[in-house]
C-alpha cells in the first residue's frame, strides 16, 4: 500500500464544498467520516442557517469573485458542488448555459485545476443529463475528462435508495482521478434499492398538529377544493394547479424551494386538526436532517426556511455515496 494510502487510514479526507446551501452535502460527508475544511455559499439567509449548524469555515460570497490562490482556501481531497439547478429544471425556463446560473458549474474548474482533488461529487436535477438533447452534459463531461477524471453518473430517487418517504429524483455525478476507483465505484459504489416496507412511516415524519400559520383554512382558494379530496389522515397529498391529488404510493411529492409561497405542487396533509402544509421541521425530516439537532436561526423567515430545505439534498442518499467513495479511495490502490 502506498504511503499516501496509509495516511488516509489515520486522517480523514478533507472536503471543500461549493454552493453549500444550508449544508446538506457537507453534513452527509461529515457523517461519512470526512473532514469539511471549507465551504462557500452566497445566499445570506442560507449562510445564517449554515453557521448555526457548522463550526468550520464558511466563505460567504459569489464564487465568481473567488480565486483558488486566495489564502483563505486550503487544499482538499474532495470537491463537492450542488450547483444551481434552476437553469436545467423543468420547473424553470431551462435556458441552460444561456442562464448565468447554468454556467456556475464551470467556476469550480480553477479550484479543481489548482487542488487536483482525488474525487469530485456533484448533484443536480435529473433533467441535467438530457437537457438540450444531452449537449449540456456532454460539455460538462468533456471539461472534466480533459482534466483526467473518470465519471460515474446516475439518477437516483430518494424514496427508492433511502428510508425517506420522499419522491425526489436527482442526478449524481461522481468523478475519480483514478480509473480503478471509478470502475470500482461503478460496480459497487452506488446505493442499493431498499425494500419499500423499510421506509420511515408517515407518523415518524408528521406531527399530530402544527402552528396556526400552516393551516389552509386561511387560504380559501386551496381549502374549498382540496378538502373535498382528503379521505386519509396518513397520506401525502399534492395541490396540482387546479386540483388536489393523493400520492397513492405513500411518499411525499418532491419538496421544492417555493413551498413557502404556495402555488403549484404544494404538499398537503390532513392532521388530527385540519388541512395544512408541511412544517419546515417536517421538511427537514423528509430530507434526512435530524430536526432536534439541525435548527434554523430565529430571524430566518418562514418562506426562507422552506426555500432552504427545498434547495437542499437528501442527506442519507449523499451519505451512502460518500461512504462508498471513502471506502474505495482508502482501500484500493491507484
Amino acid at each position: 500500500m502506498k504511503n499516501d494510502q496509509r495516511d488516509y487510514l489515520h486522517k480523514p479526507m478533507r472536503v471543500g464544498s461549493f454552493f453549500a446551501g444550508i449544508g446538506g452535502i457537507c453534513l452527509a460527508f461529515k457523517n461519512a467520516g470526512y473532514e469539511v475544511i471549507w465551504s462557500n455559499e452566497m445566499d445570506k439567509s442560507a449562510c445564517k442557517t449554515y453557521r448555526k449548524n457548522f463550526s468550520h469555515l464558511l466563505i460567504e460570497g459569489d464564487i465568481c469573485s473567488l480565486k483558488p490562490t486566495d489564502k483563505i482556501f486550503k487544499k482538499v481531497d474532495i470537491i463537492t458542488g450542488g450547483f444551481p439547478c434552476q437553469a436545467f429544471s423543468i420547473a424553470g425556463h431551462r435556458k441552460g448555459f444561456e442562464d448565468k446560473r447554468g454556467t456556475l458549474f464551470f467556476k469550480m474548474l480553477p479550484f479543481i485545476d489548482e487542488y487536483k482533488p482525488k474525487a469530485l461529487f456533484f448533484e443536480n436535477v435529473r433533467y441535467l443529463k438530457t437537457h438540450n438533447g444531452g449537449e449540456t452534459y456532454k460539455k460538462m463531461k468533456k471539461v472534466l475528462e480533459k482534466r483526467h477524471y473518470y465519471i460515474c453518473d446516475r439518477v437516483l430517487d430518494t424514496c427508492e435508495y433511502s428510508m425517506l418517504p420522499q419522491h425526489r429524483e436527482r442526478f449524481y455525478m461522481i468523478c475519480f482521478k483514478s480509473k480503478k476507483h471509478a470502475e470500482k465505484f461503478e460496480k459497487y459504489g452506488w446505493p442499493e434499492k431498499i425494500d419499500p416496507k423499510n421506509r420511515l412511516p408517515f407518523n415518524d415524519i408528521i406531527n399530530k398538529t402544527a402552528d396556526e400559520i400552516h393551516y389552509f383554512n386561511n387560504y380559501p382558494w386551496y381549502y374549498k377544493d382540496a378538502i373535498k379530496e382528503i379521505d386519509d389522515k396518513s397520506a401525502f397529498y399534492q395541490w396540482r394547479r387546479v386540483y388536489c391529488r393523493k400520492n397513492k404510493n405513500g411518499v411525499c411529492p418532491t419538496l421544492t424551494a417555493n413551498m413557502g409561497g404556495g402555488g403549484h405542487n404544494v404538499p398537503l396533509i390532513m392532521d388530527s386538526r385540519d388541512l395544512r402544509r408541511l412544517t419546515p421541521q417536517e421538511c427537514l425530516r423528509l430530507q434526512g436532517f435530524d430536526d432536534k439537532i439541525f435548527v434554523f436561526p430565529d430571524d430566518i423567515s418562514m418562506s426562507s426556511r422552506y426555500k432552504q430545505v427545498g434547495n437542499s439534498v437528501s442527506v442519507p442518499v449523499v451519505q451512502s455515496i460518500a461512504k462508498n467513495m471513502r471506502n474505495i479511495l482508502e482501500n484500493l490502490e491507484e
